[in-house]
Order: C-alpha cells, then structure tokens, then sequence
C-alpha cells in the first residue's frame, strides 16, 4: 500500500498510494463472480471450481503485469496466495459466498489491530510512512506527529469496519453477484477516500511552524500530549 520511493516533496497521499494495487485485487474478484454467474445459470458442474480456477488464473495475471512492471514479487505472492486461500475455502465448503469470508475475516482483523494500535500509541499508519520515510520509529519522539497519526488511524479503523459492515449481510444472505459489487466499490474508491482524509485530520494535530512528516520534531517522552 506505501510507495517505496516517494518524491522529495510526495504528500502523504503520494506516500500511501495504493490505487493501483487496491485496482488490481478487484480484478480476481470480478473473474470469480462472472464465471460463477455464467456457470450457475448455464447449470454446469462445479461452478465453484469453475470461478476458484477463473479467480487464480487471473490473480496470476495480474501478478505477471506487476511484476513485469517492477512489482516487488513479495507482494505478489501474498496477493496470489490470497486469492488462492479464498478459492480453497468456497471449494471446501462448496458454497460460492464462502470465497469472500477470508475477506471478511481480515477486514475485521485489520480494524481491531489499527485500533489496537492507536490505544498502545504505535499507530500504525506512523509505522508504514516511517517506513517509507526512512525514519523507523523516530517520528514517535514527536508529540504532535504521534497524536497525529493516532488520530488519522482512525480513518483506517473506519475503512476496515465500512466493508464489514456491508459485507456481513450480504454473506449471511447468501448475496454473491451483491458481495462481488460491494468489494469491487469498496476497495480502491474507499481506500482513495481514506486516503485523501487521512492527510487533513493528521494535520489537524500539528501545530502552526511544524516542518510536517519528514521533519520529525525531538522531544521528550514525557512531554506527548493526550490523543
């Protein structure tokens, strides 16, 4: 989700990118619900071995344009090896929606984590643009950029618990062609929301003069203000 070589002057919109990455995950979702309808209606066997096999096909279709475009293949590997895990469920379990509740699952988990996160005070929207930035942990000795970023956690909390909240009807109703709509909207136009709003609610915490992201200022622990 972070760009690896941010431009001098990137603002944090730049810095988290992920357009592209968010675009692409839709793509094995789409392939998965276009066979499955077709196959369903056309009362083929196995539509779901149909739509798993269409789903991992394209996953690895995309992960070659990535890498090809100088992709880190880590990543398109755990994009391939996610795809392929929720196509083993819906196989197993036989039941198509079942092919979105590893999404699901990690929604929720990514929202208690984010959470869990800000009330410890390691953020970790500081801890992926710390990393980009090159500063580790260094930006924590900032109270301002600490709170900062705590704050605009948040709206990552908020993203990972919108799709949760849309998907966990649509799954328990059975809803397939509804789920793949719903995750195809909610991933990359929410993730370009969450970003775009994460930048002007960390802003909020730093104070007039701040030299922003890149300029961490070193203060002592004890001197953080409450979030």
């Amino acid at each position: 989700m972070v760009r690896r070589n941010p431009k001098p002057d990137a603002s944090l919109a730049e810095i988290l990118g992920g357009r592209s990455g968010a675009l692409e995950a839709t793509v094995p979702v789409v392939a998965f619900v276009a066979v499955f309808t077709l196959v369903d209606a056309a009362a083929w066997a196995w539509p779901v071995a149909w739509a798993g096999g269409a789903a991992v096909l394209a996953a690895a279709a995309v992960g070659g344009v990535r890498l090809a475009g100088g992709g880190r293949p880590r990543a398109v590997l755990f994009g391939l090896l996610g795809v392929a895990v929720a196509a083993l469920v819906a196989l197993y379990t036989g039941r198509a929606v079942d092919f979105f509740l590893v999404q699901i699952v990690s929604n929720a988990a990514s929202a208690l984590a984010w959470a869990v996160s800000i009330v410890i005070r390691w953020p970790l929207l500081g801890l992926a643009v710390g990393m980009v930035l090159g500063q580790n942990t260094r930006w924590r000795r900032d109270p301002h950029l600490l709170r900062g970023y705590q704050r605009a956690s948040w709206v990552w909390v908020g993203q990972y618990l919108v799709r949760v909240a849309v998907f966990l009807p649509l799954y328990f109703a059975n809803a397939v062609l509804a789920l793949g709509v719903a995750r195809s909207v909610l991933t990359w136009p929410l993730v370009a929301v969450c970003v775009t709003l994460s930048w002007p609610v960390l802003r909020s915490a730093l104070p007039p003069g701040h030299h922003g992201l890149r300029h961490p200022a070193e203060e002592p622990p004890g001197s953080q203000p409450s979030t």
